[in-house]
């Protein structure tokens, strides 16, 4: 049987892309797709590189106009994000989730949003999946100077929520988020997605399989099994 960690926490902030909702992976199969209709790949490596960063599409989007020596038009970006949006909007919670916001709603932990991605992409989804109501606090990239890796997200959540760095608990599924929560102080555990690698996420505190092995406790620390 799967242990299952019960970690102390005052309040918990949670990364949204990849975390709540699997939405990295639309976000990869619309980059192959539009990859495709050029005849080419999309590299392993371009991913890995623009994961979990606001300036991620930018990224892509430049490597791609490399590729074809031409700049790519509006109107084509512009499909490559109604795919994206597409994809995304058939993705459920990823596993876990709900049992976690139903322990923390049990225990009296508030729950914040913390995510570099704008306010209405987040918002929206968060509704679509029926669990806006389940966070205290929604802090999106469009709110703060500077986006993951800054700490800026985190500090501003951990403001709103009234709670000190070392009383709260991170929840990421990227090395750029983990980065972003240690550095507002944050413990953070680290749950990588579908295409997620471990070994990014040394700096995270913990990395689990599935937000389903978690139990958040506004007490003692323990494992059970």
């Amino acid at each position: 049987m799967t242990a299952v960690r019960a970690l102390t926490a005052q309040a918990l902030l949670l990364d949204f892309d990849g975390l709540i909702c699997d939405t990295e992976r639309a976000a990869h199969l619309s980059w192959e797709n539009f990859y495709g209709r050029h005849g080419l790949v999309f590299p392993d490596e371009v991913w890995a590189a623009m994961t979990g960063r606001a300036s991620g599409e930018s990224y892509a989007a430049d490597d791609l106009a490399g590729r074809l020596g031409r700049a790519l038009t509006p109107e084509e970006l512009a499909e490559r994000r109604a795919d994206k949006a597409r994809l995304a909007g058939a993705e459920p919670l990823r596993p876990g989730v709900a049992r976690l916001l139903d322990g923390a709603r049990r225990q009296g932990i508030p729950c914040a949003v913390v995510s570099s991605s704008d306010r209405a992409w987040v918002r929206g989804h968060l509704e679509r999946l029926g669990v806006i109501d389940r966070f205290a606090q929604v802090v999106t990239g469009d709110q703060v100077h500077a986006r993951k890796p800054a700490p800026d997200l985190y500090l501003r959540g951990l403001e709103l929520l009234g709670t000190r760095p070392e009383d709260g608990l991170a929840l990421e599924d990227s090395a750029t988020g983990v980065a972003a929560a240690k550095a507002a102080g944050l413990r953070c555990v680290a749950v990588p997605g579908e295409r997620g690698s471990r070994r990014t996420l040394g700096e995270a505190d913990l990395v689990l399989a599935s937000l389903e092995h978690l139990t958040p406790t506004k007490h003692q620390e323990v494992t059970s099994v």
